[in-house]
Order: C-alpha cells, then structure tokens, then sequence
C-alpha cells in the first residue's frame, strides 16, 4: 500500500517531467530485492528467526544509498517504497547516487544489546554480498543508529578482510563517521524552511512539531536556538502544548526520563490529532508516514508544512493542502540533509581527510539552498506545486543517466 502510494506520485509527475515511457517503466520497479532470514541466539539460548529486506530501486547515477530500520512494521512493501524515494531524493539534492533501504521486522525495544549486536551482525551476514562502497551504501535509520552501524561495519569488514569504512555511513567519529551526522536531517530541514520562508517572502514565528527522535527532537532545538517558537511537541504516546513556547531542551529531558511528555508540567497534554490541527505558522510531521489525510487536511491551518518524515502527507491530501494554498515541503528535499551528509562522510572516508564541523554545515546549507531554488524553479516553469516539481526534477535528472548509460 505504501510502495502504491509512492507510484502514485511518480505518475503524477511523469505526465509533467515529458520523458519516454520506457524511462516510466523502469522507474516503476526495483531492481532488486533481497530478502533474507537471520537467525538469532537469544541470551536465554533460544534461536529467533527474523525477517530481513534490502532493496536497490535504482543505481543509474551511482551506487545504492540508503538506510536500515529495524521496526516491527517493516515489510517488503515499505521497503521497496522508501528505496523508491532515496532514489528520487538522492537525484533532488544532485548526489552521485541511486537509491536503496534495507530493513528487518523487530522490535528492537525487546532485545537486549548483545541480542541487537548479534542481530545487526546476521543481517550484514546474509546482505554482504549486494553491499559495498561502490555498490549499495548503507546508514542507519529508524530505531538504528551510530553503535549499530559500527557492528554492521564491523562484520563486513571481517568477512571481506579489510578496512572499507565507505561501506556504511552514519558510524562513530572514531571508524570514520563525519561530524555533524546525527543533527544532519534537522539542521538540512531547517535549511531549507529559511530559504522557502525567505523565497515566499512569509513570516513566521510559531512552529509544532509532530515526533521527537533524533529528528524532531533535534530540529525542536535547532529552531528555537534561532529565535522560532515551539509551541507543540509529539511522541508516540502523547503530545504537550504552551502558547507561550515550549523549552525544547528541558520537554526532551523530562521524555528521557520519563520515557514520554505525559505528566510534563510546564505545558498543556494534547492529542497528536490536536497537535496536527494547531493555529501555528509551521507544522513539522517528523514522525511516522500518512498522518495528514483526506480526513484531516482541511483542518490544517499552518501556512507551512515541513515534512520531515518520510511520506507524512497522503496523496488524496496533497490536493487538499494545495487547494488552501498551504506550502508543502515535500519529504524527498525537506530531509534530505542526511544523506547529503552520509555523501560527505563517504568522501571523507575515500580520501581519509575528515572536515571540522563548520565547514559540514556550510557545505550542507548551500546543498539544500541550492537544492530548493532547483526545485522551485522547475514548479515555476511548470506551474506546479514543489512537490510534483521535486519529482520532476529527479525524473529529469534520473532519466538523463538512463539514456546516456545506453547511448
């Protein structure tokens, strides 16, 4: 259903992007999808197995690039949609890449760290054979993170022989990760507001955001570090609201001790539906996908929705927001900070010359500057909204690489 959802939005702009419809067809499935089995010595000596999937959608512009979730709702649907659009967010921010995801059904909450360890290390195993720096890159994703992608490493490099710190990006400092990783999808979200707001000449103060992982939490920071008000914040299990503005910083340490917002006195609890529907200027979905719907779109007052998340917006509301004249930051250009840093740490790892964190940051603020005048002026030329022109510009991109690879 989700795969379906995001061929939905292929076809739309393939009816703009005016390329062959032979391009259409390659584009409307993956190469390749491996699914594996991973049995799992749990610490009771039980064996589990688990279910795993790494897809490469497309590498006519370069080796696969994608992350790995470990989530219980993983499945080979999901994948297959998320490696479609790291292809197309890939060819958006004009990285030399194709795109891949990878995955494996669990719930990592129930495993201990050794049993993560073994598990992370199984999946490597029975996915070595399609992966490498040249071939497929991985990173981490949702529920994975800096530790995992160092066992993942790990086991790689032992079954080949050899350092290959390019093989995976996201790691530690010390095998080879970049500075400036774990806030980069924030900071390139944020980015990228500063010069849509600028562009369309909007003021704006109040933001809400929905999620606070790594990327919400962090964005939350990093805005109101630059003088915005967060005014709302989510997690999975309740949601907390001040007019007055949040203390971003303080909500976060009261959820990692509590393990959620619920209870947190300096704010109001609120509905995550409630949150979605706030009189704020920005709204930030950084959570889950299809959370604004036909239902609920019309309701949406923001003037700005910055997806920070992976498919938040479904496409019967797309058309919706569209019509209310509220700006949609699609999730292929708004979250692309990532992989345009997972693209600079794999840079540093060829040439083994590693940057300082500023100059991270000013190479990742003039990508998603540059990211997002490509995208508006394709809607400009087009007339279309910057969602349909973000796609047009990869198909655009993507299709040149297929033709020129058959001239």
């Amino acid at each position: 259903m989700v795969f379906k959802e995001a061929l939905a939005r292929l076809e739309k702009a393939f009816e703009v992007a005016k390329v062959e419809d032979w391009i259409m067809e390659i584009l409307k499935k993956p190469k390749r999808v491996l699914k594996v089995s991973i049995p799992v010595k749990m610490d009771n000596g039980e064996i589990k197995i688990f279910e795993g999937f790494r897809v490469l959608y497309n590498d006519a512009r370069g080796p696969g690039k994608g992350g790995i979730r470990f989530h219980p709702n993983v499945s080979e649907d999901e994948v297959k949609a998320l490696a479609f659009w790291m292809t197309i967010k890939n060819a958006i921010v004009d990285l030399p890449y194709g795109g891949a995801k990878g995955g494996v059904k669990v719930n990592p909450k129930e495993l201990s760290e050794s049993e993560l360890e073994r598990l992370a290390r199984g999946y490597i195993r029975e996915i070595a054979k399609v992966i490498g720096d040249y071939e497929d890159i991985p990173a981490p994703d949702v529920n994975t993170n800096a530790k995992i992608m160092a066992y993942m490493l790990d086991e790689y490099e032992k079954i080949v022989g050899r350092h290959m710190p390019g093989v995976i990006t996201g790691k530690p400092l010390s095998l080879g990760g970049s500075k400036g990783r774990e806030i980069a999808t924030s900071l390139g979200g944020f980015f990228v507001l500063n010069q849509a707001l600028k562009v369309f000449g909007i003021k704006a103060k109040t933001i809400a955001i929905q999620g606070a992982g790594n990327v919400g939490g962090n964005f939350g920071i990093i805005a109101q570090e630059n003088g915005y008000k967060v005014i709302a914040i989510s997690d999975s299990k309740s949601a907390i609201f001040n007019e007055n503005g949040l203390n971003v910083k303080d909500a976060l340490e009261y959820k990692r001790k509590n393990g959620s917002f619920k209870g947190y006195p300096k704010a109001k609890e609120i509905s995550n539906e409630e949150l979605l529907e706030l009189n704020v200027d920005v709204l930030v979905p950084a959570a889950i996908e299809n959370v604004i719907t036909r239902e609920n779109a019309s309701k949406i007052k923001a003037k700005v929705v910055l997806e920070l998340a992976n498919g938040p917006t479904t496409f019967e509301a797309d058309k919706i927001l569209n019509e209310e004249g509220i700006i949609v930051i699609p999730d292929v250009l708004a979250n692309a900070g990532g992989v345009t840093v997972s693209y600079f740490e794999w840079i540093q790892n060829r040439y083994g010359y590693y940057w300082k964190e500023d100059e991270v940051k000013k190479r990742l603020n003039e990508r998603m500057v540059k990211s997002f005048n490509d995208v508006r002026e394709i809607a400009e030329k087009y007339k279309v909204d910057l969602r349909t022109g973000a796609y047009v510009l990869a198909i655009q991109r993507i299709a040149q690489a297929i033709k020129d690879r058959l001239a």
